[in-house]
């Protein structure tokens, strides 16, 4: 009887401190999920072609972790985007360059770490991104045949089919109270995304390889719920 009252006092003790223990290293975790949309500057950084960014579109959904004992909170991000961009290009029988639009589809997704510099209300974000893009399209197919500035028979319905599959980085700031926030974000493709027309046997001299690497500043508002 004496044993078994002493084994109750040390289990009951045990509990406590274990009970007291983990409540002093309880946090409230927070999930949640919200939406973002915003602007796109978007160029193609290369020696292969004359390029201009342009402002597209980009929309998503993000879902986030808020991790209160940590200097950080994590994210995970959706986007599809509208990218436009501007590249050089001669009419036939013509001494004179013009600018002719290109679009470029985007599904993008990203894991980010989210640096607190001031709680949650402004924070420095990095992290890796996949990126599946479609064609590089004319926007207007009455630019098809012109000859790409710089060579002698590529013409601008040639480049269209890049690399589809691409690798980012991506580095921002995020800014906002409560359920709303403000993030400028710039992503590099560490991809060469011309890599494809490498292997597409298009006429250019002295089998010239193609190399460039995406170039992408977004402005985005986002809801949190």
């Amino acid at each position: 009887m004496k044993r078994l009252k002493v084994a109750l006092l040390v289990a009951i003790t045990l509990g406590f401190v274990t009970a007291s223990y983990a409540q002093h290293k309880r946090y409230v975790i927070r999930n949640g999920i919200g939406l973002q949309g915003g602007l796109t500057q978007f160029d193609i950084l290369t020696d292969n072609f004359k390029t201009k960014s342009q402002t597209g579109y980009i929309g998503g959904l993000t879902a986030w972790v808020d991790i209160p004992h940590k200097w950080y909170n994590v994210s995970y991000n959706i986007q599809l985007s509208e990218n436009n961009v501007d590249i050089a290009a001669t009419p036939i029988n013509s001494n004179l360059n013009e600018y002719v639009s290109f679009k470029l589809l985007t599904a993008q997704i990203s894991f980010l770490f989210h640096a607190k510099l001031i709680g949650n209300n402004l924070t420095l974000d990095i992290g890796p991104m996949l990126q599946y893009n479609g064609q590089l399209e004319l926007k207007d197919e009455s630019n098809e045949g012109l000859i790409i500035s710089g060579y002698n028979d590529l013409r601008t319905e040639d480049i269209e089919d890049i690399t589809r599959f691409n690798v980012n980085g991506a580095v921002g700031i995020s800014a906002g109270f409560g359920r709303f926030a403000l993030r400028g974000q710039y992503i590099y493709g560490f991809t060469n995304l011309l890599g494809r027309l490498n292997d597409a046997n298009l006429n250019v001299p002295n089998n010239e390889k193609f190399k460039g690497n995406q170039s992408m500043f977004s402005l985005t508002a986002l809801l949190f719920f």
